[in-house]
């Protein structure tokens, strides 16, 4: 249940997300292969033509991709280095 607070918090405050996810593709001292792996997810499920719930749907539409993107930055965060991670004053 705290996971998925974090989460629904981290939904509401993703714009603040932008400066590091460009960040963390441009930083040397992330490994390419966490990029590959982070642009793999991102392009991956962007190219992916099913959701698992339809758009149609709205406000539950919506929320299967907000949770699939906070999924996907919480990885990046995951794999960040801890100076990027106490830069953007996010959690280790």
């Amino acid at each position: 249940m705290t996971r998925f607070l974090r989460r629904m918090k981290f939904v509401f405050t993703f714009w603040k997300s932008l400066p590091f996810i460009g960040e963390f593709f441009l930083s040397k001292e992330v490994e390419t292969k966490k990029k590959v792996m982070s642009l793999a997810l991102i392009l991956g499920y962007a190219l992916f033509p099913f959701d698992l719930i339809p758009d149609f749907l709205v406000l539950f539409g919506i929320i299967d991709d907000t949770v699939i993107i906070a999924f996907i930055i919480e990885r990046m965060i995951k794999w960040a280095p801890d100076s990027l991670k106490e830069k953007y004053r996010l959690e280790k």
